[in-house]
């Protein structure tokens, strides 16, 4: 049974995601601080995480910045809540590694929506065990490992994801709209920084130089492309 672990330490969300989520067939776990949600991470490994920003103590973005530099919990997504509404705080959890983001009060079916997407991308079809050679790079599709000259590399869900869909078809022009569109699958709110901010840590991780960048160029005005 998918696992779903809710951090927010106010009682009225805890019991509306968990009756919205158990709907849908989830098991659904609550931690009410950012300590307790460490713990129960590390001890359960959940499939994804429900992660609200303003936690008593240690806020989600601590918590998100804490699970994405362990190699053991990269893969799992992280959907983050903010009462605020501040671009900074969308932005900082994107920096972070957070997969999505939405702001307080949300539609209940909404996030249902975004984290169904997110499931899915952990799930692709039987049978589609390709692995993609563009370089130096090597793209497992079905055990989502990346390698870069010969070294296995970490991608959080998103990052490869971006990756897979622009190293399959080289030399295509993906607009932001376009990556979002594909890579959040459902209607986003038309930020495109989104993608921007996935792109750069993306080269960070997979080009020799990012200041240069070899594989995912960039087209001003227009989008991205991968060229090998």
């Amino acid at each position: 049974m998918t696992t779903i672990l809710v951090v927010d330490d106010e009682e009225p969300i805890q019991e509306l995601l968990r009756f919205n989520m158990e709907k849908e067939g989830y098991l659904v776990w609550v931690a009410k601080d950012g300590p307790e949600a460490l713990r129960f991470v590390e001890k359960e490994q959940p499939d994804l995480v429900v992660l609200d920003v303003m936690l008593p103590g240690m806020n989600g973005l601590e918590v998100c910045r804490k699970l994405r530099s362990n190699p053991k919990f990269q893969q799992i997504p992280i959907i983050m809540l903010t009462a605020k509404g501040e671009e900074i705080d969308k932005i900082l959890g994107l920096e972070l590694g957070a997969d999505d983001y939405m702001t307080k009060p949300f539609s209940p079916r909404e996030l249902l929506a975004r984290i169904k997407a997110r499931l899915r991308r952990l799930n692709l079809p039987e049978g589609e065990n390709a692995q993609i050679l563009r370089g130096e790079l090597r793209i497992d599709l079905t055990g989502f490992r990346v390698h870069v000259r010969g070294e296995e590399i970490e991608l959080t869900p998103k990052e490869f994801e971006l990756l897979r869909v622009l190293i399959t078809y080289p030399g295509k022009v993906y607009s932001r709209d376009e990556l979002l569109e594909r890579i959040w699958g459902y209607e986003y709110d038309g930020d495109t920084r989104t993608v921007d901010v996935h792109v750069r840590h993306l080269r960070l991780k997979v080009e020799r130089d990012p200041s240069r960048p070899e594989y995912i160029e960039t087209l001003r005005g227009v989008g991205y492309r991968f060229n090998g």
